[in-house]
């Protein structure tokens, strides 16, 4: 769900200030998907700063976009900005649809922290590998 213009043009708001905003426009059950999937994002990489990036709501660690996630109609993505990562795992990632760069679960259930802390630590490795 796109962000309201009026709420990205607010200068004054931080990163964090908008992503809140943003999850309270959703459905419960999205935004009870999405918090915790931001919770173990951080719980994965504390380091990261929230952010709002390519029209989601993302995470950045050393100025450069870790992940994103985002509430769709039907369902929520986690986007690991990495079509190499989604195929590095593949084998956890069966029972989600996926596409390039992206991992689609339904609102209001969530994906397993462990993954979740696996799929931030290898993006975390890739981007270090890339400086």
């Amino acid at each position: 769900m796109p962000v309201k213009k009026s709420t990205r043009a607010r200068s004054t708001a931080t990163g964090r200030e908008v992503v809140n905003l943003y999850l309270g426009t959703l459905p419960v059950d999205a935004r009870k998907s999405l918090k915790k999937l931001r919770r173990d994002i951080l719980a994965a990489a504390p380091g990261a700063v929230d952010t709002f990036s390519y029209g989601l709501p993302s995470f950045r660690l050393d100025g450069k976009i870790l992940v994103c996630y985002r509430a769709a109609k039907t369902h929520c993505s986690f986007h690991p900005m990495s079509g190499q990562i989604v195929r590095q795992h593949a084998a956890d990632l069966q029972k989600y649809e996926t596409s390039k760069g992206t991992i689609r679960f339904e609102a209001g259930t969530q994906l397993p922290a462990g993954l979740v802390r696996k799929i931030v630590r290898s993006r975390m490795a890739e981007l270090r590998q890339k400086d």
